[in-house]
């Protein structure tokens, strides 16, 4: 028993929120999914190329571009997959945990709309709404990583009205507001006997491991005895973006965006299924202690999302064709450290977690082929550099890895006043090795195994100029 004990690394007081908290290890959740007309061309040059009403999410100074008005109504589905392999998972003791392989990635939809209208005196303004994050992730009940995640779901809403202005010949500048909502839950098992044994052996308690035994609660790993934990919780924030649109020449030109990082303070909570013969133990040991464990309760945490940099550039090589390159970083170390706020936790020992994100590139180049003057077809390919550093900071909640795309569009206007985009793009994923030991958050499990992954996406867009 007092192997079990000191394998445990956190309290239970801890255990839940540790298991909420890896909401914020969903590193790779970041979506550039906001047109179909940038898929055609794996987004190169989305900063400098201007040429629907899109560009209010990439960069607003675009907007100056565009004459008239028009409104773009787009949709992207995107098809992920995601097949682990076992390779060594462990309980808390070392002992190989029994479990099937899971596979995951249902496909989903991400919805944009934008609206841009020329304004006298060189003004602009639009307004976007899209799906700047998201994530969905959902293994079979039972798999060998059950005490990592179960159901990861993430999904937001941002609404970014904007403004640009052509100051000079060769200049614009665009600014906008992002008014950001995100919702989330996040469900996953907890060892009923693991845990039950901890709280026996904590401070001031009167029962024994043995008691738990005696209740039915026969041994780790055992996955008719799981409980569970389901956390989900929202927030509203603010942010912002901005970017210049810089006419090199009349066959090029530089596109430079920002987009700021927008600190999140979710709200939510915490619900408990546990075991019947885990649940006196729990009830025990809030009584005992005064604090609440193992119980449901209220949960907060703040989490920055990463602020955005990008430089496209776009150039006219000739009257049928264009070239396209844009490098885009992304600031994911903001997500270095969160801490967890677990209302009736004990004062001043509120749990962190570590991530250890770092930072990223995203480099794209694209053609456009200008076949007529209603017909263009597209082509671009782009690698995409993860966050994660490490196999055993890599969270089962959103397996990745290096991202190598390829994909191809067209672009067919019939008439003057609409016309229609699609693009496609296909992700390569090298294998991904995971050696994830989530604490107190895993039941002190270690998960140990390799994911092969790849995605598909395929986005579709409708333009209609007023």
């Amino acid at each position: 028993m007092n192997n079990i004990k000191n394998s445990f690394t956190k309290t239970l007081l801890a255990l839940g929120i540790a298991s909420a908290s890896t909401m914020t290890q969903a590193g790779s959740f970041g979506l550039i999914e906001q047109s179909a007309s940038g898929q055609g061309s794996a987004y190169a040059g989305a900063s400098a190329l201007g040429e629907d009403a899109s560009t209010i999410y990439f960069n607003p100074a675009g907007m100056t571009r565009l004459s008239g008005q028009q409104v773009v109504v787009a949709g992207h589905v995107i098809s992920p997959n995601a097949e682990f392999t076992n390779n060594g998972t462990i309980d808390a003791l070392g002992t190989p945990l029994s479990g099937n392989d899971s596979n995951t990635g249902a496909p989903a939809f991400i919805p944009n709309l934008y609206y841009a209208a020329e304004l006298s005196n060189d003004i602009h303004v639009g307004v976007g709404v899209n799906v700047p994050f998201g994530l969905s992730t959902d293994y079979d009940d039972g798999w060998v990583g059950r005490y990592h995640a179960l159901r990861s779901e993430i999904s937001s809403v941002n609404i970014n009205p904007s403004i640009a202005w052509k100051a000079t010949d060769n200049l614009s500048v665009g600014f906008g507001v992002s008014i950001q909502y995100m919702q989330l839950e996040l469900t996953n098992n907890i060892d009923s006997y693991g845990a039950c044994v901890n709280l026996v052996n904590s401070p001031g308690s009167s029962a024994t491991g043995t008691d738990c035994i005696n209740e039915g609660l026969t041994g780790l790993g055992v996955a008719s005895q799981d409980s569970q934990v389901k956390l989900d919780g929202d927030s509203l924030e603010l942010g912002w973006n901005a970017g210049i649109l810089f006419d090199v020449d009349d066959r090029s030109r530089i596109g430079i965006s920002y987009r700021s990082a927008i600190k999140h303070e979710v709200s939510g909570n915490a619900k408990y299924n546990l075991d019947p013969r885990l649940q006196p133990f729990a009830d025990g040991a809030s009584t005992d202690s005064g604090f609440k464990i193992l119980q449901d309760t209220t949960l907060e945490a703040a989490a920055a999302l990463p602020e955005t940099f990008s430089f496209s550039y776009v150039a006219d090589v000739n009257s049928k064709w264009t070239a396209l390159f844009d490098w885009t970083w992304t600031g994911w170390s903001s997500l270095d450290t969160i801490v967890i706020r677990q209302a009736g936790g004990v004062p001043g020992q509120e749990p962190t977690l570590d991530l250890g994100y770092k930072n990223t590139s995203r480099y794209s180049v694209g053609v456009n082929y200008h076949h007529s003057d209603n017909l263009v077809y597209r082509g671009g390919l782009a690698y995409d550099q993860t966050p994660i550093r490490t196999a055993e900071s890599l969270s089962a909640r959103i397996p990745g890895n290096d991202r190598t795309w390829l994909s191809f569009g067209v672009g067919y206007a019939p008439s003057s006043s609409w016309g229609i985009d699609v693009g496609y793009s296909h992700l390569f994923l090298s294998d991904t090795e995971i050696n994830n030991n989530g604490g107190s958050s895993s039941s002190n499990a270690t998960l140990k195994g390799s994911y092969s992954s790849s995605v598909d996406i395929l986005s579709v867009q409708g333009n209609f100029n007023f």
